[in-house]
């Protein structure tokens, strides 16, 4: 692919590795690199590798590089272009937290490196360039290729890993991701980052006895009647007989009688209850000849 700029001195190797800081490592005569240029092929090359896998948009561009911790693998011909170069293509990759089936349809929780982009200038394939990335990709990251998952690969895609590497026993997957039969034997390796468990949550356990003291004085420190005693409740005090305490225990306790006030002896009240108390006597007593 070519530009309006000198490759060979945007990017001095011929494989340059590209992470979120867009810098193409060594810099040219000692200026720093011109994001604008670098920005301008990454988003170039991700139009067109969606064009080539007929995708509705760009998954690879400089934006979504700089927000992310993946890593863009840029491969050029610094002969080409009247000595100026050009760029052959890209691969890009990262880690990704991903849901996977092994083969006896059992999850895993992991995180493997993935491949996420890969193009070839279709004027430059079967030129042996994917290899050189991809093997570089490989001895760069320290891993194998059935160690690794791929995002939506190509038909063509598909036919290069069969071919060079020989992947070709894939095991199915419910998302968009394609791991082969290597894949889960290998899932111990370092580059395969397997997701720690959850930490269980810790049992509800009782009030500790320093906190029932507390729970006991926070009681202690509430006025009656908020105050919840430990054993059953007490009865108040009876207070002196009078017309307000005689209404305090209506409805309360209707099984006890009303207290009633002491009568002096010879008094016109003592009298007159004597009197009613002979009547009911000689009541009783006939009632009691006629029965008889």
């Amino acid at each position: 692919m070519d530009f309006p700029f000198d490759m060979n001195a945007l990017f001095p190797e011929r494989i340059t590795v590209l992470d979120n800081s867009l810098s193409a490592g060594r810099r040219a005569h000692g200026r720093p690199d011109p994001l604008l240029q670098i920005s301008t092929v990454i988003d170039e090359l991700g139009k067109a590798s969606a064009k080539a896998q007929q995708l509705p948009a760009p998954i690879t561009s400089a934006a979504k590089l700089q927000a992310t911790r993946h890593h863009l693998y840029l491969l050029k011909d610094g002969e080409q272009n009247g000595g100026r170069g050009v760029i052959v293509g890209f691969l890009k990759v990262g880690y990704k937290k991903l849901f996977l089936l092994d083969q006896r349809g059992a999850h895993l929780e992991t995180e493997p490196l993935c491949v996420l982009d890969f193009y070839v200038t279709e004027t430059l394939q079967r030129h042996g360039y994917g290899l050189q990335l991809f093997d570089f990709m490989l001895k760069h990251k320290r891993v194998e290729p059935e160690q690794m998952a791929y995002d939506r690969p190509s038909p063509k895609f598909l036919s290069f890993l069969e071919k060079h590497y020989d992947l070709k026993n894939s095991v199915p997957q419910v998302n968009n991701f394609v791991v082969f039969s290597g894949f889960f034997p290998s899932r111990s390796a370092v580059q395969l980052r397997k997701v720690p468990p959850k930490k269980p949550e810790g049992e509800i356990k009782p009030y500790s006895l320093m906190e029932r003291e507390v729970v006991r004085e926070e009681q202690r420190a509430l006025p009656w009647p908020f105050v919840r005693p430990a054993g059953p409740p007490l009865s108040p005090p009876l207070l002196p007989s009078s017309p307000q305490s005689r209404c305090l225990s209506v409805g309360s306790s209707p099984s006890r009688a009303l207290l009633r006030p002491a009568v002096a002896p010879g008094s016109p009240s003592h009298q007159l209850n004597d009197s009613c108390r002979a009547r009911r006597t000689s009541s009783l007593n006939r009632s009691r000849l006629s029965f008889h």
